[in-house]
This record gives structure tokens, sequence and C-alpha cells, in this order.
């Protein structure tokens, strides 16, 4: 089922989809494919699969500790194919997300092929926008890939609205002007966001940043449709003493923010 369909669901369903983050390859590339699958299974909808990289600009310190030790274990972006490919044969709806620089440097058309060949449905992109993205518009064009480019608060509307005119499947609406991780509470800028987008897309919104309770998934997913969770699903594996009970943590926080999306109420 392609995002889209996904997005069609949810909405006939009332309710936004559940996307859950993780860098590929922590712990360990198998380590990751059996957080992802246990994410899967407690009831996120998607699976954002981040392809780490050492100058993580807007990632905070719970994705930057992950994605480092990711890195000192040898994943590179053949690993992140790999394990895209894994929970695609699955079933598992993935979604990538990467910085620039990565991709550049592996091949921007060589990306997109081998992208689209493991079962990748499309990239989200922090660090570029879509004036300096022609090679990526072009790349993502030729093999049916989706593309998310990113607006936040301080977006013009002039700005929101060149962004979004550039991409497909959905936008990601960056909840407040910062890095990620957990906050107590999802930032108040987050609804007037989402409105200045829809003014100018039919697309799905997602919001991300800052949701780390079902509390929070729940009233996200009341105005925006997908609510987008990393820092409070990598923290289950980065803080546990061992992987069982990692793992077992990440299952009940994933099944708590799944029942927060699916507890909305929409018209």
């Amino acid at each position: 089922m392609s995002i889209a369909e996904l997005f069609e669901k949810a909405r006939a369903e009332g309710r936004a989809l559940l996307f859950g983050c993780m860098p590929a390859g922590f712990p360990t590339v198998e380590g990751s494919i059996t957080a992802m699958r246990a994410m899967a299974e407690a009831g996120v909808d998607v699976i954002e699969i981040e392809l780490p990289y050492s100058d993580p600009v807007m990632d905070g310190p719970v994705i930057q500790r992950a994605s480092d030790i990711a890195l000192a274990n040898g994943v590179r972006i053949a690993d992140g194919l790999r394990i895209i490919e894994t929970l695609a044969a699955r079933g598992i709806p993935v979604v990538t997300m990467t910085y620039w620089n990565p991709i550049y440097r592996y091949g921007i058309e060589r990306f997109a092929r081998d992208l689209a060949s493991a079962g990748g449905t499309g990239l989200i992109t922090p660090d570029i926008i879509p004036e300096e993205a022609g090679e990526w518009l072009a790349a993502s064009d030729a093999y049916g890939l989706d593309r998310t480019f990113l607006v936040s608060p301080s977006s013009t509307d002039a700005r929101i609205a060149k962004t979004v005119a550039h991409c497909r499947g959905f936008v990601y609406a960056t909840s407040l002007m910062g890095v990620t991780g957990a906050r107590d509470q999802v930032a108040a800028t987050a609804p007037a966001l989402v409105k200045r987008v829809r003014a100018v897309t039919d697309l799905p919104v997602g919001v991300g940043i800052g949701v780390s309770t079902g509390a929070q998934a729940r009233e996200v997913g009341g105005y925006a449709d997908a609510v987008i969770v990393g820092s409070a699903l990598i923290r289950c594996l980065l803080d546990a003493p061992d992987e069982a009970s990692g793992l077992e943590r990440l299952r009940a926080v994933s099944a708590e923010l799944a029942e927060g999306v699916r507890a909305v109420e929409r018209a």
C-alpha cells in the first residue's frame, strides 16, 4: 500500500497516521530491523528510516547519539537500503529521511534508482529547499518517488506555497524552530502552521518535533494528518540496560502513541 493510500485509509477511519522514526543500523543493522518490526507490530503505521549522517543539523541529542552509534559500527547507505528492502518485503510501509550530503556523494540518480528498487516510497530532505533540488526533482520523477520538504513556523506564506508545490506524498511541518526531541508539550504554533499549509495544498500534513506521549499524539492527530515521533521511541533503546528490555519499552511506547492517534474523533 502506498503512502497516499495509507493517508486515504486513515482519513476514512477519522484519524491521523503515526510515523515512527528510527536510525538505520541502530543499535546494529539487525537490531534496527527488529526494532522497526516491533514498532509496526505495536501500531506504528509508517516507519521513518533515518540514514545516519555525521552532521545532523536538525536532530537533537537523542537522535544524534543513536546515529553516532550506527556510524561507529560502520553503517552506510547500502545498509540502510537493505533495511528498507527487508521491511518493504514484509509489507511494512517505509519513508526515508536523510541529509543532502550523503545523497550527493552516493549519486543522486543512483540513490533514487536504488531507493525505488529497495521498495522505498520517498524521501524527506530536511536541509535542502526545492530551488536547490533540481536534480532530485528530476530523479524522483523518473523513479516515481515521493518527496517531502519541510516548512516551519517562520516560513512566509510565499515560502510555504513554493515549498509544498514541489512536495509529493505529504508535507512535513516542524512544530517549532529548533532541533528534534521529546518535550513536555507540543508547540502552540503547530495548529496555525498546519492551517497555513492547508490553505495552499490538498496534500496531507505531518507534524513532527516534540511528541512523546499518547496524549500529545491525540492532540496533534486532531489537526494534522500524520504525527511524527522520533526521540521518544529511540530513547527506549538508548536508555535500556539490555536489548530485551529496550524492545519491551519500545513496544509499549509505540502502542501508547498508536492508541493516541486512534482515539481522535475528527469530522
